[in-house]
């Protein structure tokens, strides 16, 4: 596309601007032209390279002739970890590989807002002495908000059942205890070393004294039944377990899908003297994080700095297909180090790996067009990128500029101005769709929490007298400016008592493309942006302590996080991700209604309220809901798919994936 072609370049009545336009179609046009060139160096580079970046003795023969169910996993970072232990695996592919030894004990259909089987096969909430509120075999919602709307009830009980054949890797079987253990830890900082475990189980009523002793039971089990506060018989002694939530619903869910459950007969005797989390652990302890122990369905055979091999438990796996064969088709993941993405690239495209696990850029979708054997993934996205403006930041770091952000009118200026479609188009190369400025995208056709009335920017809603909703917009905004600041210099560009309104975007390189097309979108208002490159401590050097004008952000709301993030992104000013550090009362008031309700569709009725709510606020806002895009090589393997969000190395992929004969 030539530059400026369907990029939106409206003037309006600012005349003193349209050299500026020519000269930013011009500037547009040659971007495209080297998009196309940097792709045919690195069509040329991937060819010509013959080496891999990676220390592994792995050729390209390995792979072809190994005729086993191996599934050869491509995946780019500095260097693999060897440790293991869930709890301070943070970075890289370490969570990835923990989630694949141990289990949480349920995980969320986000399509359906259900909790699916993992380590546990059953959940339900109760009354008080632990009588089940089902109807027909379902959770009675109308009963729970009854029965617990009582002011005289302090928390509400939630019942767990697990999986009765659920075993250790070391064959031990996992009971009640190793969830009693986990939840006891997690809540008791001195024992744990892991202050991530604590927001963890904010929601779970289990208290700590600074000594270490309960004071406050909120996990029972046959053998801490809290004497005998509930009945749970012999048979029942391994399986059956009581948690003390807060009265929200969405209290459960750090609980089920959060934490990743540990093996008590292995780590109960190492915490006696000392933390579960270790920086510079030793003898035991750093044997068991460097050779795990869990419940999941792999467990780790081998791992380097270059390389990590994870073995398929099978069908001692309680977890199975519906045939009662074992539920992942793979025997076995060897996933290889490289360094940079290109040369990952160059590996898949020769036949060094299966599957690259990583989502990449748009710009690589023409490289893959005609390339033979490969399957290319090109789903929607789950996070909405959004311009987060400093609206609200400290005494040290306000500046005249910032106190602008202040003024919603202002704020909302900015909003207009944005034209989503336009940087889908040419920054995006059309792989991604607009995201609404209630920041939900709706996770099926019948979202029950996605309000379509808060994608308050819609062409749709503008478009009138013959012009687009984004004339429309932009004239909008443009009146709305000329009110505050008409006053603009002799390039077109608004003053403020003399100086000219602009701002920096904090970004990263990878960004750099969408911050000049944000540039070329808010010359049309008379405002100037220019980028500001964030380095590798943007959150503890600007965004934590809101020393910034404008930063991306992505963000994901649904129905497991909702709760949590709510707070995270609107309400919470330390160290959250409310890096603008919005302060709106009647905001927080709903979104604590909105926690404390226990009502279903009260709840999932004040969320779509809450959508239009944070639409209106301008703080913020939408630019794009970017598709994922991954690739791998269907030659070995096939019947490779991957849902909103994810690449194409997923559960189900590997539940389904088919090797060729």
């Amino acid at each position: 596309m030539a530059g400026g072609e369907g990029c939106g370049f409206v003037c309006g009545t600012h005349s003193g601007l349209q050299t500026d336009f020519a000269g930013l179609k011009e500037k547009y046009r040659m971007k495209q032209i080297m998009k196309k060139i940097t792709l045919l160096i690195l069509t040329a580079t991937i060819a010509a390279t013959t080496v891999m970046a990676t220390g592994c003795k792995t050729s390209i023969a390995e792979r072809r002739n190994d005729t086993s169910s191996t599934l050869y996993v491509g995946y780019v970072s500095s260097a693999f970890p060897t440790t293991f232990f869930p709890w301070s695996s943070r970075d890289g592919i370490a969570p990835t590989v923990a989630s694949f030894i141990y289990n949480t004990l349920f995980s969320l259909d986000t399509e359906t807002n259900e909790y699916l089987p993992s380590l546990a096969k059953d959940w339900c909430y109760t009354d008080l002495e632990g009588n089940e509120m089902r109807v027909n075999g379902e959770i009675d919602y109308d009963e729970v908000e009854r029965y617990y709307s009582d002011d005289k009830k302090d928390y509400m009980v939630v019942k767990v059942t697990l999986h009765d054949n659920a075993t250790w890797s070391d064959g031990e079987p996992v009971t009640v205890e190793d969830v009693y253990y986990t939840f006891d830890i997690a809540t008791d900082n001195t024992r744990s070393g892991h202050a991530g475990a604590l927001a963890w189980t904010a929601d779970f009523l289990h208290n700590k004294t600074v000594d270490g002793k309960t004071y406050g039971q909120g996990i029972f089990t046959y053998d801490h039944n809290g004497g005998g506060k509930y009945q749970i018989s012999e048979a029942e002694k391994d399986t059956v377990l009581y948690l003390h939530v807060k009265k929200a619903l969405g209290a459960i869910a750090m609980l089920f899908t959060t934490i990743l459950i540990l093996p008590e007969h292995i780590w109960a005797p190492l915490t006696e003297n000392g933390k579960l989390v270790q920086d510079n652990a030793t003898g035991e302890v750093l044997k068991q994080y460097e050779n795990p122990i869990g419940c999941g369905a792999w467990t780790l055979e081998e791992s380097s700095r270059q390389m990590i091999v994870l073995k398929n438990r099978g069908t001692d796996y309680h977890l199975k297909a519906a045939d009662g064969s074992a539920l992942y088709q793979v025997d076995t993941l060897k996933f290889m180090l490289y360094l940079e993405q290109n040369t990952a690239i160059y590996a898949l495209l020769k036949g060094h790996i299966d599957i690259l696990d990583a989502s990449m850029s748009s710009n690589y979708l023409k490289l893959f067009e005609k390339e033979e054997d490969i399957y290319v993934s090109n789903v929607g996205g789950t996070a909405s990128q959004t311009l987060v403006l400093n609206v609200n930041p400290q005494e040290q770091y306000r500046t005249p500029m910032r106190d602008l952000f202040k003024n919603i009118d202002f704020r909302k200026a900015i909003a207009l101005a944005i034209n989503q479609s336009d940087i889908i188009r040419n920054v995006l190369n059309g792989a991604g769709t607009t995201a609404s400025a209630g920041l939900m995208l709706p996770q099926s056709e019948n979202d029950p929490m996605y309000n379509p009335a808060s994608d308050i920017f819609a062409d749709a809603l503008w478009e009138s007298d013959g012009k687009s909703g984004y004339e429309n917009r932009l004239e909008e905004a443009n009146r709305i400016l000329d009110g505050l600041y008409p006053e603009k210099d002799g390039d077109g560009y608004r003053l403020l008592n003399g100086t000219r309104i602009s701002y920096e975007i904090l970004a990263n390189p990878g960004e750099l493309e969408l911050v000049s097309y944000l540039q070329q979108q808010f010359q049309k208002i008379g405002i100037e942006v220019e980028y500001k490159a964030e380095g590798s401590m943007a959150e503890d050097t600007y965004l934590f302590a809101g020393n910034f004008d404008m930063t991306f952000q992505a963000t994901i709301f649904n129905a497991a996080n909702v709760d949590t993030m709510y707070d995270s992104h609107f309400i919470s000013t330390s160290r959250s991700s409310n890096y603008g550090r919005l302060a709106d009362a009647a905001l927080t008031e709903k979104i604590g209604e909105m926690e404390g309700t226990l009502n279903e569709n009260e709840k999932y009725s004040l969320i779509r309220e809450l959508q239009v709510m944070i639409a209106q606020l301008y703080y913020k806002i939408p630019v794009y809901s970017s598709n994922v895009i991954s690739v791998a090589r269907d030659d070995r393997f096939t019947n490779y798919t991957a849902s909103a969000g994810e690449t194409v190395f997923n559960e189900d992929t590997l539940k389904q994936i088919q090797k060729v004969v």
